[in-house]
């Protein structure tokens, strides 16, 4: 295939126009493939968009699309440009009579259209994505993003924009080579300059002398009016014409790789995120989840934006309302703390927050672990405000880590006090009966609770005793208003695992090399004295050892592992227990 000839929107939703060129161009068979843009206007835009009443005459429903993709598959390969989730459902039912499909620029940052695509079998489709307007970081994070996530024949890279017309040395004959060469892949030209001229034919010659592989060229008839997409299409007889000038070849080559037109380009077609439900000031997000992408009048931030600040840990800083863009000036960095809860009640193992594993406390080994968490704005131990646990400002590990004493019973009350004087926005949960927690693990539980915009993330297949938690305060202000008197709390999972309804869950698959069944929370004699073994056989050599550290020493000494194997959680054997926290944590409305 050499040549894709691109209908666009030069039919202007008259279907016997659009029947009419299939059959103009069904002459051209070998190496040739056509093109068509199936779009709804509600699907694409919003009403206030300059160009929505344009998309309403363009639409053709789906038996008409059957109709034409059946007609033009009859002399050549089809292909379909995807705008919007409609395009996709065209492409569900026309499948089988699809052989490649293209994602304009501005459609790659439309989530929800990528999202869809990864659940059709496309391993024997082709896929074209355009890369106007985007630098080489930008082109290959979304090479990545495609080659990782959805199976296909192949994926090309195609350079060019429709600039109604695009003028000639924006065309982006440079880029052709520069893209090919730094990505290996075959590179579509998609040429727009004036049909009227020329260079209408030339232009494409003089792309394959520079690398193309496949030519995209606007077509129309000229026996018919034509509405839109006229400014670049040809017709069959300048499709015969091969030979052109060829005297700014030089100029064509040397031309900056990116231009401020393309650059509006990309800001004028972009499908924008806009909030598909009305969220709260420290509330996570979900590109996938929480948008809806269309062309809009509103000005905010595009999808890859809005996906660079998640990954540097940020939350909304205000309120939103559905529909509405967003803007820088929404979000904040999180303030992230970990918050180590600790009583000095224990009735199984005496006091064990104070008992030793080498030479510290198993309160100071927790809080030494939880200093090696990276990203930590604060460090917590949360006490009770009873003499009883008063001790335990002596047990801090070192002056940077905050004590707090708070509510006995109410650990969610506890939580907030401290919460509220140092402004946290997400809290990492632990409690001080866990020594062996690590950073390996709370870096893939906050990536991916930033990432899907979660209430509350954790583990599912954690060793007993490494799992941590990560939840926004604002899901916690949110559980409080449901329980003003939280008597359970020490129980904290069972408020969020319990109202699924209410709040969003993330629950994270560990890496195999971070999951084992050995249990390493502190209740009972043996585990202080499995605690000390691992102690006494890695801090020697490393004393900065490591939870993989700890799991390659206890699979290769199962006589360590064994040595409180046969202790069970409470909470997932006590029937009374569990039935009592189903009634007392369900938010009852």
């Amino acid at each position: 295939m050499k040549v894709i000839i691109e209908v666009a929107n030069t039919h202007g939703g008259d279907l016997n126009y659009m029947l009419e060129l299939v059959d103009t161009f069904a002459p051209y068979q070998d190496g040739y493939a056509i093109k068509f843009q199936p779009l709804r206007a509600d699907t694409l835009a919003t009403p206030d968009f300059e160009w929505y009443p344009v998309y309403e005459k363009l639409s053709f429903n789906h038996q008409e699309w059957h109709t034409i993709i059946s007609k033009a598959k009859a002399t050549k390969r089809v292909w379909l440009d995807l705008f919007d989730l409609y395009g996709v459902e065209v492409l569900e039912k026309n499948l089988a009579s699809v052989d490649g499909i293209k994602l304009q620029v501005s459609v790659l940052f439309n989530y929800g259209v990528f999202e869809k695509l990864k659940t059709i079998d496309l391993a024997d489709k082709k896929i074209i994505i355009n890369v106007a307007a985007l630098d080489f970081d930008e082109i290959a994070f979304f090479v990545d993003k495609f080659e990782r996530e959805i199976q296909s024949e192949e994926l090309l890279l195609e350079v060019g924009f429709q600039g109604y017309p695009t003028e000639l040395l924006d065309s982006g004959i440079s880029k052709i080579k520069a893209v090919k060469e730094r990505f290996g892949k075959r590179v579509v030209f998609a040429d727009h300059v004036d049909g009227t001229t020329d260079y209408a034919v030339w232009l494409p010659i003089i792309a394959l002398n520079n690398g193309a592989d496949i030519i995209e060229k606007h077509v129309m008839l000229t026996t018919r009016e034509t509405l839109y997409d006229f400014y670049s299409s040809i017709n069959s007889e300048q499709f015969e014409k091969l030979v052109g000038l060829m005297a700014d070849r030089d100029a064509l080559a040397k031309a900056s790789f990116l231009n401020e037109k393309e650059k509006l380009y990309l800001e004028k077609s972009l499908l924008k995120p806009l909030l598909n439900k009305e969220v709260a000031a420290g509330q996570g997000l979900s590109l996938t989840e929480d948008f809806d992408y269309k062309r809009s009048g509103q000005t905010g931030l595009h999808a890859r934006a809005i996906e660079q600040l998640l990954q540097h840990r940020s939350i909304l800083s205000t309120a939103k309302s559905k529909g509405k863009a967003l803007q820088s000036s929404d979000f904040k960095t999180a303030t992230i703390a970990v918050i180590i809860a600790c009583r000095l009640k224990s009735s199984r193992l005496k006091e064990k927050a104070l008992l030793k594993i080498g030479d510290l406390t198993s309160v100071e080994y927790c809080l030494r672990n939880a200093k090696k968490f990276r990203g930590m704005h604060h460090v917590i131990l949360a006490t009770s405000d009873l003499e009883s646990d008063a001790d335990l400002a002596q047990y801090t590990y070192d002056e940077s880590v905050v004590f707090h004493q708070g509510h006995p019973e109410d650990v969610i009350k506890r939580y907030l006090d401290i919460i509220d004087t140092l402004h946290v926005d997400v809290v990492v949960r632990v409690t001080a009966d866990m020594p062996f927690i690590d950073n390996e693990i709370l870096q893939i539980l906050l990536d991916s609770h930033f990432k899907t915009g979660a209430d509350y993330t954790s583990g599912v297949t954690a060793a007993v005793g490494t799992n941590l938690e990560i939840i926004n305060t604002q899901a916690l202000r949110k559980v409080k208003s449901y329980f003003p008197s939280a008597d359970y709390s020490e129980y904290m999972t069972w408020y969020f695992m319990n109202n699924q309804e209410h709040f969003k869950i993330n629950l994270v698959d560990l890496p195999s090399e971070l999951v084992r069944s050995y249990r390493l929370t502190l209740d009972y004699d043996e585990d202080l004295v499995m605690f000390n073994k691992i102690h006494e056989a890695l801090a020697p050599t490393n004393p900065d050892f490591n939870l993989r550290a700890i799991f390659k020493y206890l699979d290769e000494n199962p006589e360590v592992a064994n040595i409180n194997s046969h202790i069970q959680l409470t909470y997932k054997t006590d029937q009374a227990l569990i039935d009592t926290l189903n009634e007392k944590t369900k938010i009852k409305l």
